[in-house]
């Protein structure tokens, strides 16, 4: 009797309160970034910024209306060597980034009209590298990333395209939170460019 009662304690503990979160974890070590259902975990990277976040069917929608500027969103935890996978969805002529560490940018932009990639452009280590090949979709499409970074070297694949490789990265890029390359930070979202949308973010951390 008291090895059910045990059971069903530990069932309680895994499926409510902060021991859910982990329990999501993927058989792949992949967790929850995003939890689809608020901004747990999350906080705006100015506490006095005007909250333009909102989740809506399980994704993270930015919206900067014309005249609006929006907020930067940061998570709470801080990492180090992970791989982030995330789809992001912009509207015409949109601009986002996500953010390694806080400090290194993933251009997210829409740039599909150009059809070339550019220091600026969608999936570009913001003014550091651009993507090795286009694969910009069009604005109001889902794109797909995974992005991985270990030491001081970003990969990235782009709707199914590695457009980054072991990219050595020894500096901020941008709009960073802070220039401490070296230490752990947190994942940001851009969010005072324009409107954007996140769904599916997961993390895992790697040694």
């Amino acid at each position: 009797m008291k090895k059910s009662l045990s059971l069903l304690a530990l069932l309680t503990v895994i499926s409510i309160g902060p021991s859910a979160f982990a329990a999501e974890t993927n058989a792949d070590g992949f967790r929850p970034l995003f939890n689809g259902k608020d901004l747990g975990g999350w906080k705006l990277r100015r506490p006095d910024g005007h909250q333009s976040w909102t989740v809506k069917d399980g994704v993270l929608v930015n919206t900067v209306n014309t005249g609006e500027h929006g907020t930067d969103l940061v998570t709470d935890e801080k990492f180090w060597n992970f791989t982030a996978r995330f789809e992001y969805k912009i509207p015409a002529g949109a601009n986002s980034g996500f953010y390694l560490r806080g400090r290194h940018e993933i251009q997210i932009l829409d740039d599909y009209k150009t059809g070339k990639p550019s220091m600026g452009g969608n999936g570009a280590i913001y003014q550091h590298t651009p993507v090795s090949k286009f694969v910009s979709k069009p604005a109001g499409e889902w794109n797909t990333a995974e992005a991985t970074i270990i030491g001081n070297k970003i990969t990235l694949i782009l709707n199914g395209e590695k457009v980054h490789d072991n990219v050595e990265c020894l500096k901020a890029t941008g709009s960073e939170i802070d220039n401490k390359v070296n230490e752990p930070g947190p994942i940001f979202l851009q969010g005072d460019h324009g409107s954007v949308s996140f769904r599916n973010m997961r993390i895992k951390v790697l040694k």
